[in-house]
């Protein structure tokens, strides 16, 4: 597949390793391909001004409110799932 803006440059971040979880878990509920592309987004919405409208009618502020709101929904729904594995172990 042809590039058509060449990636040349990198920046380079540490995470712990919750901070880098809760990335991963975004990418699966918002369906980005990766931390990489999950993060270039973000970084694109930021350049293009903190509140200004992220392109699909949501206002930034409410765009944040509801990853919040996702990541605590995964982190309950993998607490469900944990707990619900411990459990059929203990029969």
């Amino acid at each position: 597949m042809t590039v058509l803006k060449p990636r040349n440059r990198m920046i380079s971040i540490r995470l712990s390793e919750e901070e880098y979880l809760a990335l991963k878990r975004i990418c699966t509920v918002t369906g980005a391909r990766s931390v990489s592309d999950l993060t270039r987004d973000a970084m694109r919405v930021l350049l293009n001004g903190s509140n200004r409208d992220a392109g699909g009618g949501i206002n930034i502020n409410d765009f944040r409110t509801e990853i919040r709101n996702l990541n605590k929904k995964v982190e309950e729904l993998a607490a469900e799932v944990a707990t619900s594995r411990a459990g059929s172990n203990d029969e």
